[in-house]
């Protein structure tokens, strides 16, 4: 962990901070969503600080100076080109290590010179570099407690910042399942390690592992990581702080525009060379490389082709079938489409209404609506369920044809997410024993759980009575699978399929609470309204924080955390994400922060950018950033989001 010395919260920063969460909790129609923390296209700023500059520099440097340096150049050219290879081999092991540019191919390349490049003042300079390094080993600290992973390159700089060897032994990295070897049955639950009779129990939002009921008396916890509340407040509201201030903006906005132009610029002078490489690299092509989809649903992980023709197999085949009960009895498969007036030969995909256009643009609502087929939410529950009076078989059958299809595509992987929702804690079994029952397991595939963000519809429907009660729900079965696996063998079995967790629902909908230290606990919180973005953001974390260094310590895989984000609302949802997650889905709205987005480019966050599926919802296709981001240089992949919904093929 990084030993630089972390100042302590300023007060004007903790007062602009909480300026910037009451601005933010706003309603979306009173404010200008990027006025605190984004740059217009022109920059103003940037273009005054850097008249003023070159003014500066004017008068200060004589072109003599400015001779001088351009020898000097000069000289440290030609010196470089007279180096003998002999000096080269006597280079030390690690420096023969280093990628060099005979790696790659013959490219052209461009220097910049000079020790100033930057367009901004020294003192500004200075103040956006201070910030950006805490930033940095803000997300760094928090990445470690977690067990998730940070980025290599950025870990050495900031080595080499405080004078400290950066090491291979002091990465941390998630615990992932090893591979099942031919044969193996991945339902064995022979490798599960033993009780260890711990007790677990929820405690101010976190759950706390003590070794007796003894030790929950005495208030004495096992030695685990719990996250400081107060110190995660702390650095929130310095990042929302830094992100805001005029002098970080402009330099961030500048380097941004930099690397845009450096990829532009090495685009025109390599791209015969780069099209010659791809000609001649032998049996790799865009259809034969591996592509992994790292956001997707399963409930419309198959397209809509695909359900309309498993709809119409099943009705011929099952129409005798008892697949429902209501409060009028139990129904056939038949006698259900009678009811609901339908006939399944004369079903098209038109019909089906599961396609989504136009007409959901910024209606979050009317899209949750086209996981009805045919607007009828009892299809819904028959087909695209895991808990219903079949017990969940026509989606475990979808789901394996799709993984059939990825298996025989040969070069196709997916991520998967099924949802537990927080209502009870017997969801985890539930989901567990359908996984196993139904075998819905491929090579080509892993599993992801999403947790919607719904505490307010189920609070208003008297399910649970607090906040705190659907955080236990989610999470204390979990932990008990971990120190107790041999007495929740189907659930520690299904566990070791999860790669993740992911937070979902509209980001659109304003909460108007300000997450701070005054903020309820958990418990406390059982009002109707649903807590902000960050609140949920911070205690998720914290339980995976806890929970992932419990199972490293068990030897049992990891979780990573990888919420839906920046998609639409706020941009602070960025900042919680950017503290808390190992990488996010969609973050459409980095472009209207210039400094979280140099932020998310220096630590290399992966985004998962689904363009058809903003097109339909919050942003037209030719408008996406994702483009824009990878000419910059962030780590942005394509996903399919929901096929099911903006799919025509497979």
């Amino acid at each position: 962990m990084s030993k630089g010395k972390k100042s302590g919260l300023d007060e004007s920063d903790r007062i602009l901070a909480e300026k910037v969460f009451a601005h933010d909790a706003k309603d979306e129609d009173e404010r200008d969503e990027i006025s605190p923390f984004g740059i217009p296209e022109d920059c103003p700023i940037g273009q005054l600080e850097m008249q003023d500059n070159l003014i500066d520099r004017k008068t200060k440097e004589s072109t003599e100076k400015r001779k001088k340096l351009t020898m000097k150049a000069k000289v440290n050219e030609s010196s470089v080109k007279m180096v003998h290879v002999a000096d080269v081999m006597q280079s030390s092991p690690n420096q023969m290590m280093e990628p060099s540019y005979a790696d790659v191919p013959d490219f052209q390349r461009v220097s910049i010179t000079g020790d100033y490049a930057s367009g901004v003042t020294m003192d500004d300079f200075e103040l956006a570099c201070k910030g950006l390094y805490r930033a940095l080993t803000i997300r760094e600290k928090y990445m470690r407690l977690s067990a998730q992973r940070f980025f290599r390159t950025t870990s050495r700089f900031l080595r080499t910042m405080e004078n400290e060897q950066w090491k291979d032994e002091d990465e941390v990295h998630p615990v992932y399942t090893p591979l099942m070897k031919a044969g193996d049955d991945p339902f064995n639950p022979k490798s599960l390690p033993e009780n260890l009779g711990y007790v677990c129990k929820m405690k101010d939002g976190m759950i706390y592992v003590y070794a007796n009921n003894e030790s929950i008396k005495n208030n004495e916890p096992k030695d685990l990581p719990y996250l400081d509340l107060h110190g995660f407040i702390d650095d929130m509201n310095f990042l929302i702080a830094l992100i805001a201030q005029g002098p970080v903006k402009t330099y961030a906005h500048r380097r941004l525009k930099f690397l845009n132009s450096k990829f532009n610029l090495h685009e025109m002078l390599n791209d015969m060379e780069e099209i010659k490489e791809l000609k001649i690299n032998p049996h790799r092509d865009f259809y034969n490389v591996r592509k992994v989809d790292t956001h997707i649903h399963a409930a419309a992980c198959m397209n809509q082709k695909h359900l309309l023709r498993f709809i119409k197999k099943t009705s011929m085949l099952d129409s005798d079938r008892v697949v429902c009960s209501t409060k009028e009895g139990k129904l056939t498969l038949k006698e259900l489409f009678t009811k609901l007036k339908l006939n399944a030969y004369d079903l098209t995909v038109d019909s089906l209404d599961v396609h989504a256009g136009r007409q959901t643009f910024q209606r979050f609502d009317k899209f949750n609506a086209k996981y009805n087929p045919m607007g009828a939410s009892e299809l819904r529950d028959l087909y695209l369920k895991t808990e219903n009076a079949i017990e969940g078989e026509y989606f475990a059958h979808i789901i394996k044809e799709v993984a059939s299809d990825f298996e025989d595509a040969k070069y196709q992987y997916a991520e998967p997410r099924l949802s537990i929702y927080g209502r009870s804690p017997d969801e985890w079994s539930k989901l567990a024993t359908w996984f196993i029952k139904h075998r819905v397991i491929s090579p080509h595939m892993k599993w992801m759980i999403q947790i919607p963000r719904i505490y307010d519809i189920f609070r208003a429907q008297n399910v649970i009575p607090h906040f705190g009660k659907m955080l236990e729900n989610i999470f204390l079965p979990l932990f008990e699978a971990t120190v107790n696996p041999q007495n929740n063998i189907k659930l520690s079995i299904f566990l070791k399929h999860i790669t993740a967790f992911d937070s979902v629902d509209d980001e659109s909908k304003h909460s108007g609470h300000m997450f701070c230290t005054k903020s309820p606990k958990p418990e406390e919180w059982n009002i109707p309204k649903n807590p902000s973005y960050s609140y949920y953001l911070c205690y998720m974390y914290a339980n995976i924080m806890v929970l992932n260094n419990l199972r490293r310590e068990r030897g049992l895989n990891t979780f990573m955390f990888r919420p839906h984000c920046g998609e639409a609302g706020a941009v602070t949802h960025l900042l919680a994400a950017f503290m808390t997650a190992d990488n996010i889905s969609h973050g459409l709205n980095l472009k209207k922060s210039p400094v979280l987005q140099y932020l998310y480019f220096l630590t290399q966050i992966p985004i998962a950018m689904s363009p058809l599926s903003n097109n339909s919802l919050f942003l037209e296709y030719a408008k996406n950033p994702l483009p824009e981001y990878m000419r910059k240089g962030l780590m942005v992949s394509l996903s399919t989001d929901d096929p099911m919904q903006f799919h025509y093929t497979k």
